[in-house]
C-alpha cells in the first residue's frame, strides 16, 4: 500500500514488538508521522507502580472475555482477566493476552485514506476525515460517488450493498445500514454458522447452549473444542473428560486434540455426519430407549419421523457403509447416549457450513437430542435467560425506489434464486455469483464494508477479487489494511478495541449477565470508533442524498406538500442514531436496572444481586448465581418454536423444495476421485480466522500453517516434513508446507484456515503459510445458503 506520507519500519529482528516481554521500542510510524513529532519510543514492561485499570471486553476471537486493561504513563502493559464475568470466569487465553499486539502492530492503519492507483493495488493517499467523507458522496476522478451512483439508479438504495463482520459494535453499523435504506446486507453468517443456528431454530425455536459442565456424556462432532477455540467451558469439560466424570465421543475425520482426549474417536468419511445421526435416531426410536413422556408431551410429527426412519431403512448396518462407522459403534453410542440422557448433548458446534446436507443433519442433531429429554435442562441444552436492554432511537425511512432483493424469476418470488430461505445475514456466495453473473435484477455497484475480509473468508478468492474490482465504489472500515482493504475506494481506519466503548451487550445463559468493552486509551493516531465514523459520515451524506430522493420518490414529493420538508426529512435524517456518544447509550441501554451503569464503569459486569451472589470460594474459583438461581431450565423443557413442539416434520418448508424431514440422499455420498483429495479446513486457538494473522505474538507462536497429509501417501509421492507443496483445484492454487501423519486418511487433506494473506502491507501475514478458500469451490448450501467448505476435492504435489 503506498500511501504518500512519510512511512518507516523499525523491526527489530522477526517481531517489531514484544509488548509482554518487556522490549522497548522506537518506532515511529506507531504513533504519528516521523516529521510531525520524531522518534516516539515506549516501554511496555509491566511496572510495579501507579496505574490506571481499566474493566473492559475482549475481541480477538467471538467470546468476548471479560479483562482488566492495565496502563502505565498512557501505555498498556498488562490485560488480566477479570474474575467478576460470569461467562469467561477469570480467564484470558493467548490470544486474549495478545490483545496488546493489536492496539500496537505498527502496520494498523492510521489514517483515511483515498485510492490513487488501480482498484487492488494498493496504492492510496493519505486525506483528512472530512475529504473522505466528500470522496464517498461525491467521488474523485478514480471512481463516482453515491450522490452520482444514486442519481444514475434514481434512488435504488439497493444499488449498495452493506456487510460486516462478528463484533459488538456491527450493531452500530447496521443502524446505519437501515437508515440508509438498502435491502442487501451481509454478515459473516453465510460463512459461518447459519445452517445450524437455523436448524436447530426451525426445530427447537433457538440456537441453544451446552451445558458441558454437567454433562455426563457428550458427542463432539467436527468441533475441535481441545484446540479451536480455549474458554472456561473448553477447559471445564476437559477437565471431566478421560475417567473423570464425562463420557466425551470424538466424531471427526481427522485424530485431533480433542481426539486424543475422547473416549472414543470415530473417523468418519467427511460430509457423511447425518447417516450417523439418522442411524442413532432409528436406533433410540425402534428400541424405545427415548423419554417417552418427553416425546408425547413436546414432540410434533413423531410418528411420521418414526416411519420415516424404518421405512428409509436408517439401520447402523446401513450407515456403516455410508459412514465408516461400524454399526456396532452406532449401536452402542445411541444406547449410552439415551442411557445418560437428559445429561447428555450431541454437541451442536460452532462449524461453518461442511456439506450440503448440513441443514437437515442440523435438524437430526437436535431431534436426536430431544429425544433424550435433554432440551432446557441441565447437563444438556439450555436456554437459558437473558436481561433485556433498552433500545435507542433509530431511523428506518421507507424509499420508494429502493427494490427488493434478488427475485427468483422461475417462482415469481422474492428472495434468492441460489437457495430456499433468505436469511437476515444473506447468502455471500450466491450474491457475489449472481453479480458476478449478471444475474441480479439491478446493477449492484456500491459497497460499505466493517470489519469483515471477505477475500480470506470467502471460497473462490479469485472470484471474490473479480467481484470487487467491478464494484463503482467500495468504503472499507478497518483497523489493518487487509486483502479486502487493498481494494477499497475509501479507507476508514477504526481505533482498536482497546481504544473504544462499544454498545453495553447482554450475555445469555444459564448465569445471564450484561458486559460492556470500556475504552481504555483514547485513539491512536487518527482513528475513531464506528459510532463517531458514521456521525461525521451521516452528517456529510444525510442532506444531499434526501435532495436525490425528493427528486424520484413521489410520495416524499406528496408528503412535503403535505406537512413540510422540515417535517418530513426527520424521517430521513441519517444523523439521529449517531446525535449521542456511546456512553449516553450505554447508560440509557442499562437504565432499567438501577446502579447498573456505574457497576459496568467500575467493574464492565452487570447482573442482578451481583454483591451478594459473587463470591471467590478458591485461589481461581468463583461462584456467581447460587446453584439454585442458575437458568439451567426456564421453560420446563418447552421448546422455543411457535408450536412449543420439537418440529419433527416441517410441512411448510416442503413448499420450497425443501426435505420436511431430515433424509439422506444417494448425491451426499463421500467420494474421491483417483488421485485427489477431500480438502478439510478447521481453526486453531491461536487464530481468530484472518483477523488476527498479522498479530506478532500469536505469529510468534504459529509461523505458519502445514497441510496435513497421511504418511504413507507422502511417501510414495516423495513428500517429507517441510516441504512445499501446491494444493489446486478449479478454484485455484496456494502453496504451503508439508505435514506428513497418520492422524488423517489417505483420501484426504487438511490445513488451518486464516493464513495466506496478499495484503504487502501486513508485515507478518504477508504470504506466511496457505489460503484455504484460495482453492476451496464456491458450492452452496441449498437451504440458507452456506458456504460449503469440505466438499472440494484437490491436487497436491512438490514443488
Amino acid at each position: 500500500m503506498a500511501v504518500e506520507i512519510s512511512r518507516r519500519r523499525f523491526l527489530q529482528g522477526s517481531v517489531a514488538m514484544t509488548v509482554m516481554g518487556g522490549m522497548a521500542m522506537t518506532p515511529s510510524d506507531l504513533f504519528s508521522n516521523e516529521k510531525e513529532h520524531g522518534e516516539i519510543s515506549i516501554t511496555t514492561k509491566t511496572g510495579t507502580g501507579e496505574a490506571k485499570l481499566v474493566p473492559t471486553l475482549c475481541e480477538m476471537c467471538v467470546n468476548k472475555c471479560a479483562a482488566i486493561a492495565r496502563v502505565e504513563d498512557g501505555v498498556v502493559t498488562k490485560l488480566d482477566p477479570n474474575p467478576m464475568f460470569p461467562k469467561s470466569r477469570n480467564m484470558l487465553c493467548p490470544r486474549g493476552n495478545a490483545g496488546i499486539q493489536a492496539l500496537y502492530d505498527p502496520d494498523r492503519l492510521k489514517y483515511p485514506m483515498i485510492r490513487v492507483g488501480e482498484k487492488g493495488e494498493g496504492k492510496f493517499k493519505r486525506v483528512s476525515w472530512d475529504e473522505a467523507y466528500d470522496a464517498i458522496l461525491n467521488g474523485t476522478d478514480k471512481f463516482p460517488g453515491l450522490a452520482k451512483i444514486l442519481e444514475e439508479e434514481k434512488d435504488n438504495r439497493s444499488t449498495i450493498f452493506f456487510c460486516a463482520g462478528e463484533g459488538m459494535a456491527e450493531h452500530t453499523f447496521k443502524t446505519f445500514y437501515t437508515g440508509f435504506g438498502s435491502s442487501n446486507w451481509l454478515n459473516h453468517a453465510s460463512l459461518c454458522l447459519r445452517t445450524v443456528v437455523s436448524g436447530y431454530g426451525v426445530t427447537l425455536g433457538a440456537y441453544p447452549q451446552a451445558d458441558l459442565e454437567n454433562a455426563e456424556y457428550i458427542i463432539m462432532a467436527g468441533a475441535n473444542r481441545a484446540e479451536a477455540i480455549v474458554t472456561p467451558d473448553t477447559m471445564d469439560f476437559f477437565k471431566r473428560t478421560k475417567g473423570r466424570g464425562a463420557k466425551l465421543i470424538c466424531v471427526d475425520p481427522r485424530f485431533t486434540n480433542t481426539a486424543a482426549k475422547a473416549d472414543k474417536w470415530l473417523p468418519i468419511k467427511p460430509g457423511t455426519d447425518l447417516a450417523f445421526v439418522l442411524a442413532l435416531s432409528y436406533v433410540a426410536i425402534m428400541e424405545e430407549l427415548y423419554d417417552k413422556a418427553y416425546v408425547e408431551k413436546y414432540f410434533k410429527g413423531f410418528k411420521q419421523y418414526k416411519n420415516h426412519l424404518y421405512a428409509e431403512g436408517y439401520t447402523p448396518e446401513w450407515a456403516e457403509k455410508i459412514t465408516g462407522i461400524s454399526a456396532e459403534d452406532i449401536y452402542k453410542i445411541a444406547r449410552d447416549f439415551m442411557k445418560h440422557a437428559p445429561k447428555a448433548v450431541y454437541y451442536p458446534g460452532r462449524r461453518s457450513t461442511f456439506a450440503k446436507n448440513d441443514f437437515q443433519l442440523r435438524r437430526a442433531m437436535a431431534i436426536f437430542q430431544a429425544l433424550g429429554g435433554g432440551i432446557d435442562t441441565k447437563g444438556g441444552l439450555v436456554f437459558g435467560k437473558k436481561l433485556p436492554l433498552k433500545g435507542h432511537e433509530v431511523v428506518a425511512p421507507m424509499y420508494a425506489q429502493a427494490e427488493g432483493v434478488d427475485v427468483d424469476r422461475a417462482k415469481g418470488g422474492h428472495g434468492y434464486s441460489d437457495c430456499a430461505i433468505v436469511s437476515g445475514g444473506g447468502s455471500w456466495i450466491g450474491f457475489r455469483n449472481r453479480v458476478l453473473e449478471g444475474r441480479s435484477p439491478y446493477p449492484i455497484r456500491g459497497m460499505f464494508l466493517y470489519k469483515h475480509n471477505p477475500m480470506m473468508n470467502m471460497p473462490n478468492t479469485e472470484k471474490t477479487a473479480k467481484f470487487l474490482k467491478g464494484l463503482d465504489l467500495s468504503v472499507a472500515i478497518d483497523t489493518m489494511p487487509s486483502d479486502t482493504v487493498m481494494y477499497a475506494d475509501v479507507v476508514l481506519p477504526e481505533c482498536t478495541y482497546l481504544e473504544r466503548t462499544d454498545p453495553v451487550k447482554t450475555f445469555g445463559g444459564p448465569e445471564p449477565s450484561i458486559a460492556v468493552r470500556n475504552k481504555v486509551l483514547d485513539p491512536m493516531y487518527e482513528t475513531k470508533p464506528v459510532i463517531e465514523i458514521m456521525r461525521g459520515l451521516t452528517e456529510k451524506i444525510s442532506k444531499p442524498l434526501f435532495e436525490i430522493t425528493k427528486k424520484y420518490d413521489e410520495d416524499v414529493q406528496e408528503d412535503i406538500a403535505d406537512r413540510g420538508e422540515a417535517e418530513v426529512y426527520k424521517e430521513f435524517d441519517l444523523t439521529i442514531p449517531f446525535k449521542h456518544s456511546q456512553e449516553e447509550l450505554n447508560e440509557h441501554a442499562v437504565s432499567g436496572y438501577p446502579g447498573a451503569y456505574e457497576e459496568l464503569c467500575k467493574h464492565g459486569v452487570f447482573y442482578p444481586k451481583m454483591e451478594e451472589y459473587f463470591k471467590q470460594v478458591s485461589v481461581n474459583e468463583y461462584v456467581y448465581y447460587p446453584d439454585d438461581k442458575k437458568a439451567y431450565t426456564v421453560r420446563g423443557g418447552k421448546p422455543k418454536t411457535n408450536s412449543g413442539k420439537v418440529e419433527c416434520n416441517l410441512v411448510n418448508i416442503a413448499k420450497k423444495g425443501v426435505d420436511p424431514m431430515p433424509t439422506w440422499r444417494k448425491e451426499y455420498e463421500f467420494q474421491v476421485p483417483e488421485g485427489k483429495f477431500r480438502m478439510l479446513t478447521g481453526r486453531h486457538a491461536q487464530f481468530t480466522q484472518s483477523g488476527t494473522a498479522n498479530n506478532a505474538m500469536l505469529h510468534d507462536l504459529i509461523h505458519e500453517n502445514y497441510i496435513w497429509i497421511n504418511k504413507r501417501v507422502a511417501k510414495k509421492m516423495g513428500i517429507k516434513f517441510g516441504d512445499m507443496i501446491e494444493v489446486s483445484s478449479e478454484a485455484g492454487k496456494t502453496r504451503l508446507k508439508a505435514y506428513p501423519t497418520e492422524k488423517i486418511a489417505p483420501d484426504q487433506v487438511f490445513f488451518i484456515h486464516g493464513f495466506g494473506e496478499e495484503s504487502k502491507e501486513l508485515t507478518w501475514a504477508y504470504r506466511s503459510g496457505g489460503n484455504d478458500n484460495a482453492v476451496i469451490v464456491d458450492e452452496i448450501e441449498p437451504v440458507y445458503g452456506g458456504a460449503v467448505m469440505h466438499s472440494t476435492n484437490v491436487e497436491i504435489r512438490k514443488v
